[in-house]
């Protein structure tokens, strides 16, 4: 399906990767994973459209002509009132419509032999697409995505993520040769992102799919691509085997670094004795012995192991530092909260957050949460009330209202303070931002790299109310594990909306759930409970958190040079992703 060999592509200020070569085979489903700013994006672009960029090395696609591409932006089309069925059966009665014209004018036209290679064009996509069975495989799917029972909506009724579904739904029903999506979970609440697990695992065609969702990497493919530090790591098998992988990659490569570095130093020191028997006896012979072990050394300083290659670029995200009372004090209340639209999306929301507390706002897509969050921000909302010691940052989906496009990295930091370049360039490769590419532009950021700045910028600051939209979203894996554990470590108090379970599960105090036009309170327990009733095996939970708990002793054992006691924990580690 996709060959590709020695690629390389890059701009004049960033080389993006070099010389990848890898494979994508028919019928696979592939992750492509990475760091943002590694350039994910890019090469499904380049994938798409080659003749747009200037590469070296060859690219091959088989399936030419027979792309499907999804967008991690649901932007909205024009026929709005649309019902969804119609939607759906528009590529269909578009098809059959070339068919019959084809057909009339092969009745009367002349060049009837170019003509019958259109109809058979046709007809051979026809068929392709199952255009036959189209109305029961666009029932088949929208039952999948569990989206039956909008069928007959007008498209301008659903919410974002089941717009997004639909267009999923609609690439899938083309039957492409290669469907490539770019982050097609962003923004997606629970129950949308368990219908694009269930469309991805039932489609039976060759898929490429950026994403960073843990819940659809540990669930939905059986490849990966791991694009980092300009290469490339391909493996045949499902996300949780690869970071099990991964760890037993870099407890070998540490093994044999150890005893690399063992081995140099050993031929360090005879070379220096052989050195100083050298200068008190001249000898021909111990001449020669010197320089065979010099060579010796030498070839064993240019073949030491490196660093291994899944040391994965992560940021240390650092939120502010400030205090907490001993009895911690409210410092949001919200009371008989309402919110309308075209209709009443909230009423009688009520709920105080107090000095350390860490609360997620839950609930389906299209129900007011980023509204509500967005006027208790501003602060002015009558049933919005702030204590006079609250200092208020705000994390915003839309970057635009937070940054300016046309400013580069340097003037954002010098505007809130930064002295000197050296400064800024220290700070932010916290942030795994390179110093060469700070003078970039905002507006040239991946989506990814704009939430790390965002999250930059409210380390500087002194808030200790944190109001996070999404803050997740976008982020690599390891960027939102960083995120947790900074928000973990935060004695500040935080509000946040987010639709992704780990950072829910991992950050949360209580939850907020958004039904029935208003908040219930609930506890992160309880909370984790009704998820996984509904949408994980019984016997998962636990298996999740001894799969955490062994990972992290892995990496502290790896941090001490223990590699031994890290191998025995990573056996047990594999005997768990093997249940999983």
């Amino acid at each position: 399906m996709i060959k590709a060999e020695k690629l390389s592509f890059g701009y004049p200020q960033q080389e993006l990767f070099h010389d990848l070569t890898f494979s994508l085979e028919n019928g696979r489903h592939c992750a492509l994973i990475g760091s943002n700013g590694t350039g994910k994006t890019t090469l499904t672009e380049l994938i798409r459209r080659p003749e747009n960029f200037t590469y070296e090395g060859r690219i091959k696609l088989e399936a030419a002509g027979r792309l499907g591409y999804v967008s991690q932006f649901a932007a909205r089309e024009k026929e709005q009132n649309d019902t969804v069925m119609d939607y759906l059966r528009r590529d269909f009665a578009k098809l059959e419509q070339d068919i019959a014209q084809v057909c009339d004018e092969m009745a009367s036209g002349d060049d009837l032999e170019a003509l019958m290679e259109r109809y058979q064009l046709l007809l051979d996509e026809s068929q392709a697409m199952d255009a036959d069975n189209a109305e029961g495989n666009i029932r088949r799917q929208l039952h999948l995505a569990e989206l039956s029972e909008k069928a007959d909506l007008e498209l301008y009724k659903l919410s974002g993520g089941e717009y997004k579904l639909v267009q999923i739904i609609r690439q899938m029903l083309r039957r492409p040769g290669l469907l490539m999506m770019d982050e097609p979970d962003v923004f997606l609440d629970f129950e949308n992102l368990t219908g694009l697990r269930d469309l991805i695992n039932h489609y039976e065609g060759t898929l490429l799919v950026v994403t960073h969702n843990r819940y659809l990497l540990n669930h939905c493919f059986d490849k990966i691509w791991h694009l980092e530090n300009g290469g490339m790591a391909e493996y045949d098998g499902n996300f949780l085997a690869y970071n099990h992988y991964r760890l037993q990659k870099k407890i070998d490569q540490q093994l044999a670094a150890s005893a690399d570095s063992a081995e140099i130093s050993r031929l360090e020191e005879l070379v220096e004795r052989l050195r100083d028997d050298a200068t008190q006896v001249i000898s021909p012979q111990k001449g020669r012995v010197l320089k065979g072990k010099v060579s010796q050394l030498n070839r064993a300083l240019a073949s030491r192991t490196e660093v291994p290659y899944v040391e994965t670029r992560r940021p240390d995200i650092r939120l502010p530092e400030v205090e907490v009372s001993e009895e911690p004090q409210p410092l949001l209340t919200v009371t008989d909260y309402s919110l309308s639209f075209e209709k009443k999306l909230l009423s009688d929301v009520s709920f105080e957050l107090k000095e350390g507390e860490k609360v997620a706002l839950v609930g389906p897509n299209g129900t007011g949460k980023t509204s509500m969050l967005r006027e208790i921000w501003k602060g002015e909302h009558p049933a919005v009330s702030f204590a006079e010691e609250a200092e208020v940052g705000f994390f915003s989906q839309l970057h635009e209202e937070v940054f300016r496009e046309e400013d580069s990295l340097y003037d954002v930091f010098f505007d809130l303070g930064f002295e000197t370049r050296e400064e800024i360039e220290n700070y932010l490769s916290g942030y795994c931002f390179d110093p060469d590419g700070l003078h970039r532009r905002v507006g040239h950021l991946s989506g990814g790299e704009k939430n790390l700045l965002q999250l930059a910028v409210l380390g500087v600051g002194q808030a200790n109310l944190l109001l996070l939209d999404e803050p997740s979203s976008h982020l690599d894996t390891f960027a939102q594990q960083a995120l947790e554990e900074a928000v973990e470590a935060y004695h500040g108090a935080v509000l946040m909306v987010s639709h992704d379970f780990y950072t829910i599960a991992g950050c949360a105090d209580r939850v907020l759930f958004v039904e029935e036009g208003t908040v219930r309170p609930m506890s992160a327990r309880a909370f984790r409970k009704m998820i996984y009733k509904h949408h994980f095996d019984k016997d998962y939970l636990l298996l999740e958190q001894q799969k955490k708990e062994l990972e992290t002793r892995i990496a502290h054992c790896l941090r001490d040079n223990d590699c031994a006691k890290a191998q025995v924990l990573c056996d047990q580690l594999g005997d768990i992703v093997e249940q999983m």
